[in-house]
């Protein structure tokens, strides 16, 4: 089956005893047994459920995987493939990265004495110079978040499997719609569901998807054990959310598109960066192994803070709003939002500036969009 068709039918069979089309959300926290050698398939819904099982199912169905999980949160997830590592070990990250999973490297991981270096991503050999005897994870993100660089997903596997080391790739910028990184070589593919899987900005929640049997279950003993997992509306909330992916990303798609070239034909803006524009470095990488070009753009204000905040205060149908991924459009100021976590010193290195803007554009109409966008840059000009 295509992918729009698995998307609505993977994890949903039709109930065998009421016909119900659509999973049931199973709220029952505890599952009765025949008798002691005659169990149910499940037992307790930290441990599982009728209804993540379903979504879990469908996740690892659309990224190719040899299972999955969800968890409560991307975050959530981010750390259960920390229980990986143990003190000693070493990471190699993307230098370009998501602020929360900054936070979680140098605020849980470090403390744990698991050190992390971060390079550019863009060069995969970089990461290979990276990396150490004790690296047992390449952690990337592609496109990143929020520069958007395209990131070579089996070159930097190719490094990750020479260094003896695991590759995790953060899928969440670009669904599985748009890219399957384990097709690419990765062991590991991450999201945030909260994003463009449950698409509607109602519900958070996390997925890990394992290419092998044995990963899925070294993980699934630390979901069990740990219990960051999703309520059973949550994971009904995410399934349902998938089932409009192929429909909501096309439609993200253009419209980022259409705002990308509008702002590089801008006059006040300092550059663009959408992985679907020619001028974008990567876009040929991005053409090879996507889909696609995703509903994220980001750009440059060249007066700083001072028209960031005059722009965003004019917008009137984008929501200035942390997250990403859900139908309606939002504008993000990453240096004091999503990146506030990191020093200055350590965005401008990465190139964050006080005039960087991330939009998640979303599926209105393309020309209420646009308009909006030419309102905030009216008052950023005039700042």
């Amino acid at each position: 089956m295509k992918f729009a068709t698995r998307a609505i039918r993977s994890g949903k069979d039709i109930d065998a005893v009421t016909g119900a089309v659509v999973p049931s959300i199973c709220q029952s926290t505890t599952f009765a047994f025949h008798g002691i050698e005659d169990r149910r398939t499940h037992e307790y819904s930290r441990s599982g459920n009728p209804t993540r099982d379903a979504l879990e199912d469908c996740i690892a169905d659309l990224e190719g995987g040899a299972g999955g999980l969800a968890f409560a949160s991307g975050s959530a997830a981010t750390v259960a493939v920390l229980s990986l590592l143990r003190p000693g070990d070493h990471i190699v990250a993307t230098q370009d990265i998501y602020g929360g999973t900054y936070r979680i490297f140098e605020g849980i991981a470090a403390p744990s004495q698991i050190e992390v270096t971060y390079a550019d991503a863009r060069d995969p050999a970089s990461l290979g110079r990276a990396a150490r005897p004790s690296t047992r994870l390449f952690w990337v993100e592609s496109p990143t978040n929020p520069l958007l660089q395209i990131v070579d997903v089996a070159a930097v596997a190719e490094e990750a499997h020479r260094a003896g080391a695991l590759l995790v790739v953060d899928n969440t910028f670009a669904s599985p719609f748009l890219q399957r990184p384990l097709s690419l070589g990765a062991d590991l593919v991450l999201h945030s569901t909260t994003k463009y899987l449950g698409g509607h900005s109602d519900v958070v929640g996390g997925a890990l998807v394992s290419k092998t049997k044995d990963l899925h279950e070294r993980l699934y003993a630390y979901q069990n054990a740990a219990g960051a997992v999703p309520g059973p509306f949550d994971a009904w909330l995410v399934l349902r959310g998938i089932k409009t992916l192929a429909v909501r990303m096309r439609a993200h798609e253009g419209n980022a598109l259409a705002v990308a070239r509008f702002l590089e034909a801008h006059p006040l803006v300092e550059s663009v960066v959408y992985p679907g524009l020619p001028s974008h470095p990567g876009h040929e990488l991005a053409k090879r192994q996507m889909d696609g070009f995703g509903g994220m753009v980001s750009f440059r204000l060249p007066g700083g803070r001072a028209q960031a905040d005059a722009f965003a205060r004019a917008l009137e149908l984008f929501a200035f709003a942390e997250s990403l991924g859900g139908v309606e459009s939002l504008a993000c100021h990453p240096a004091t939002m999503t990146h506030a976590t990191m020093s200055a010193e350590q965005r401008e290195a990465r190139g964050i500036t006080e005039g960087t803007i991330r939009l998640s554009v979303g599926i209105e109409d393309a020309e209420d969009i646009v308009a909006d966008l030419e309102r905030g840059l009216v008052a950023a000009a005039a700042a």
